[in-house]
């Protein structure tokens, strides 16, 4: 396909190039295994090349007029509107993405960029008093300078989009390492969108590579103060523990282990539909996914008896079906890890309503119930179409299985009393929660972060000006200061 052909390269100050590093990455389709493309990954000399010329271009790209530099993000806005069909295939083909996934994916793109159109304008400056005579202190926010991007595979384009495009309206050069099974729809495709709005050369680079290729090279490099990674929590640790090592900011977007609970006086076909998507959407492969759903035990019959039949009827197959509601998981490693949970979770004594086979990286809906207190599928992220249905007696024990969990991303309660949801949201350990909605949210203003292995640090909105920009004091004395010798 000439569209992962043409764009499955290193973009580099301006420039498309081939890696030189030794070994190819391979870009397959992950539900029909047909090669994309191949992208020899890049050094970490060529990581280099790219941040020295992100330091290089952004002192002339920090001077431009907000003004100006949004005009860049208004084209970028309107190449992905003309391009939106021809981008969907690609979710579809690289991802694995379904029809509606692709739809969501676009849409939320849109919206963030749109929003990055404003944030240009958003940093203030102020000035603060002094207790000194004649003296004035005046605080401007600046521009970070180069931030380094790690991106992940299951929606790339919205999550490199939501952090490279507000870098780059608030001035900073990025310099943006994709998956590698998502090199396209994460990095070459982003990289082509700017080009083609005018971004000047330098400004974005994309690199594709591994660490096992450069090691710790794009996080230790001197260039970058901020490096934005999502992923899971295993690799955020080690980002983090790097980062902190060379005295840099990170910006942690990580894994999820979400409960969305209904409550004794819910509609329950209603939380049945916020479940079934909450858990289900794309093949579940969501850091807000609601892994454990947990219903009160008055509830429990009819609500598992309809979640059970919702989720059976769910199609599982090929994404670019627009009938399909469960398309591949990105890769086999994946498929196999999700089948081995279930397979250790149901020889542990956990009750399978459900049980959903896998076909190469086709793993068909697991609801599992009667789990064990103790077992580890509560308290892990599975990252796959696998739904853990739990019994509570009471707001009390809700609460409490809720928070049992490392994690604390995202969250939903179903409750008939809006007060009452509001009041049992906030006692949840979460970044974020929702009442009578699904977990899957994401909204450009709205900070977006979790709590304990979940993250760290906040984007979108006035967030994302803060761990975007720094703070810089200038005071001007316009006396004269009196100094004791």
């Amino acid at each position: 396909m000439s569209f992962f052909t043409d764009l499955a390269h290193q973009y580099i100050d301006g420039e498309w190039k081939a890696g030189t590093g030794s070994w190819d990455i391979i870009n397959f389709n992950p539900y029909n295994g047909e090669k994309l493309a191949s992208i020899t990954v890049a050094t970490a000399d060529e990581v280099d090349q790219a941040y020295r010329a992100a330091d290089r271009a952004q002192k002339e790209w920090g001077r431009t007029s907000p003004y100006a530099r949004r005009t860049v993000f208004e084209r970028a806005l309107r190449i992905i509107e003309d391009r939106e069909e021809e981008i969907a295939e690609a979710i579809v083909a690289e991802l694995g993405g379904t029809r509606v996934k692709a739809a969501f994916e676009i849409h939320l793109t849109k919206e963030f960029l749109r929003e990055a159109v404003n944030f240009a304008l958003l940093p203030e400056g102020r000035i603060l008093p002094s207790p000194g005579a004649d003296k004035e202190n005046r605080l401007f926010r600046e521009p970070v300078g180069v931030v380094g991007v790690i991106s992940p595979f299951n929606f790339p384009l919205l999550l490199s989009i939501k952090t490279v495009a507000p870098a780059l309206a608030l001035g900073n050069a990025v310099v943006l390492k994709p998956h590698q099974n998502a090199p396209v729809t994460g990095g070459g495709l982003l990289a082509k969108v700017f080009e083609d709005a005018g971004l000047p050369a330098g400004v974005l680079n994309v690199v594709v590579t591994d660490i096992a290729e450069i090691g710790d090279a794009f996080i230790e490099h001197p260039v970058p103060s901020v490096i934005s990674f999502t992923g899971s929590d295993r690799v955020g640790r080690h980002v983090a523990m790097v980062c902190a090592s060379h005295f840099k900011r990170s910006i942690l977007e990580l894994g999820g282990n979400s409960a969305l609970v209904v409550l004794d006086d819910a509609d329950i076909d209603y939380a049945v539909d916020a479940a079934v998507f909450s858990r289900f959407v794309h093949q579940g492969q969501v850091c807000m996914a609601a892994n454990r759903i947990l219903v009160d035990r008055s509830l429990e019959a009819e609500f598992t008896e309809k979640f059970v039949a919702k989720v059976a009827s769910l199609k599982v197959g090929d994404p670019a079906d627009p009938a399909t509601h469960i398309g591949p998981l990105i890769n086999s490693s994946q498929a196999d890890a999700v089948t081995k949970i279930v397979d250790q979770t149901v020889a542990a004594g956990a009750k399978a309503l459900l049980h959903g086979r896998t076909k190469g990286n086709l793993v068909a809906p697991t609801v599992l119930t009667d789990l064990p207190a103790d077992s580890p599928a509560l308290r892990q992220e599975i990252f796959g179409p696998v739904a853990l249905l739990v019994p509570f007696d009471g707001e009390e024990e809700a609460v409490r299985i809720a928070n049992d969990t490392p994690y604390g991303l995202s969250g939903a309660v179903h409750t008939a009393d809006v007060e009452r949801g509001v009041r049992f949201a906030r006692r949840i350990n979460s970044g974020m929660f929702h009442v009578n909605d699904g977990t899957v949210h994401d909204e450009p203003i709205v900070p977006f972060g979790g709590e304990k292995r979940s993250g760290t640090g906040r984007l979108n909105g006035e967030s994302t000006v803060e761990a975007f920009t720094t703070q810089k004091w200038i005071s001007v004395q316009h006396g004269r200061s009196q100094f004791p010798f």
